[in-house]
């Protein structure tokens, strides 16, 4: 890593856990706090091979059900209809990233103060989105229709801006689409889980020349940390938004991008 510190990856992994499966832009936070601690990364890959904690994370807590589904594919039209959706709702992100990821990578990255705007967008977005839902009609994440998943796998594509949120959009366009607060989220789930792992596959692969050993001490503590605080939070965030809904992301959202926006005009 051109300009990091083990305390810096330490700290960076535990804002990656912590808001990765929220609607607030795990990205947008590390790409901001990287940017006032001086923390620099080979190509910017850091950022996103941390993720891997945060995908082994829910695969850990979402274990059983996985199990369950596997077990349930040869015999379970169900099953299989869901599993089809989740692939659905991924391809979109999937085709884009590979055809913008430099774009992504060399410029949308770069950019802190738009990493601030699409904060503060996301957060105004998601405030009214939580307080004027329409009726929800899907309240089972396994019952989507193929064309509200595809239609969900579009908007995540928003989320290629960094600050605008992964969780974020597909949650938001779950529940635009019907789906109550707590299948939206759970969605966004197992939606992650195709979506973070070809983006650390693809990322990886772009960087295999320019990572080296060196950097590997950086990188392991950022994804245990990122691994440990997204075990906790996917553990206790659908009981939260089924209870509370997303207005403390929105207004967190609104918050961060503010402080940030002022902080880059005031100190660059």
């Amino acid at each position: 890593m051109e300009n990091q510190s083990i305390f810096d990856a330490l700290m960076l992994g535990l804002l990656e856990g912590l808001t990765e499966f929220i609607p607030v832009s795990s990205t947008g936070h590390i790409l901001l706090a990287g940017h006032f601690l001086g923390f620099k990364s080979t190509g910017k890959a850091f950022e996103v091979l941390i993720q891997l904690g945060a995908i082994l994370a829910i695969l850990t807590v979402y274990a059983s059900r996985l199990l369950q589904l596997a077990r349930d594919l040869p015999t379970s039209a169900r099953a299989r209809r869901f599993v089809f959706g989740i692939l659905l709702a991924f391809l979109p992100a999937a085709v884009i990233g590979v055809l913008a990821h430099d774009f992504i990578k060399t410029v949308l990255f770069e950019t802190p103060m738009l990493i601030c705007v699409m904060l503060i967008l996301g957060g105004v977005v998601l405030l009214t989105v939580d307080r004027w839902v329409p009726e929800p009609r899907f309240h089972d994440v396994m019952d989507f229709p193929l064309r509200v998943c595809l239609g969900i796998g579009f908007i995540q594509c928003l989320a290629m801006i960094p600050g605008t949120s992964r969780s974020g959009s597909t949650i938001v366009g779950g529940l635009l689409f019907g789906a109550d607060k707590r299948s939206a989220a759970e969605f966004s789930f197992y939606l992650a889980m195709p979506t973070m792992a070809g983006a650390f596959a693809l990322d990886l692969f772009k960087n295999r020349d320019v990572l080296s050993a060196a950097d590997l001490p950086v990188i392991a503590t950022g994804f245990i940390a990122a691994f440990i605080m997204a075990v906790i939070v996917v553990r206790y965030l659908l009981d939260y938004v089924s209870r509370h809904g997303y207005a403390l992301f929105g207004w967190w959202r609104i918050l961060v991008g503010g402080l940030g926006m002022v902080a880059l005009l005031t100190f660059g």
